[in-house]
């Protein structure tokens, strides 16, 4: 199985931080933070990636190289502007359209049984599935509901056509998703330079469509950081050991 790492962002939120080093390369308790989703998939054995890059993205090509020095095979997407998370997706086809490919956030820390994730999956038959957790914030930021099965009723305004199967759970979006190829049937035909969200324009189409979208529900630790007070929190419980990420 291939993965792929989104790594273009500007950080605006980490700013001015990553006025001089992408938001990849900003340390989190000692690492560059695109080590953590990197050292996840590497440890369930995915060892051939793609990250697509544009902030000082040749800050992240000189850090991490071809992977050799972290037990992984890297390529590289390079984006002349950003495409969002759709037109990213649809830039690294060629890598990723021969079977069931992993996508994570590199601003993700999270301590997902990552094995569990994909059987999940592939028990589903989904052509998606996206990792959830509870948020009492979920409906303010946008949430995703899932019925009694793990199929995706809700996607943001988007409703699943057919009745769910017993009430439904209110979720949100951890930042890491199995997808299969046929993902791509759902996006521009006409190049590699789209600019699109998945969120806001695939998933919507699949949902309306009758695919089998699925969110695997998890409730351990994850924590996005993607702001300075936030990576302050997981490296302060990082330190005291309240937290541990079993993929170090």
């Amino acid at each position: 199985m291939k993965a792929m790492v989104f790594a273009a962002g500007q950080g605006e939120r980490l700013r001015p931080l990553t006025g001089k080093i992408p938001k990849a390369l900003v340390p989190v308790a000692g690492r560059p933070m695109i080590e953590y989703p990197l050292l996840l998939l590497r440890h369930y054995g995915i060892r051939e990636i793609i990250i697509n890059l544009y902030h000082l993205g040749e800050q992240i090509e000189a850090y991490v190289n071809d992977g050799a020095k972290l037990g992984l095979k890297i390529t590289y997407s390079k984006e002349q502007e950003l495409l969002d998370t759709g037109g990213g997706l649809l830039k690294a086809k060629p890598f990723l359209q021969d079977g069931t490919f992993i996508v994570i956030n590199t601003d993700v820390l999270i301590d997902l049984p990552l094995a569990d994730l994909i059987d999940f999956h592939r028990a589903k038959k989904a052509a998606a599935t996206l990792a959830l957790r509870p948020d009492e914030l979920a409906d303010q930021y946008g949430s995703i509901d899932i019925d009694t099965e793990g199929q995706i009723d809700r996607f943001l305004r988007a409703k699943r056509p057919s009745t769910p199967g017993g009430p439904c759970t209110k979720l949100m979006f951890t930042g890491v998703q199995i997808l299969e190829p046929k993902i791509f049937e759902y996006m521009p035909s006409d190049g590699s330079s789209a600019k699109f969200g998945t969120t806001k324009d695939t998933y919507p189409k699949m949902l309306l469509a009758g695919e089998a979208l699925y969110g695997f529900r998890f409730d351990g630790f994850w924590q996005d950081a993607g702001t300075v007070e936030r990576i302050k929190n997981v490296e302060d419980r990082l330190a005291k050991g309240s937290i541990r990420l079993h993929y170090l």
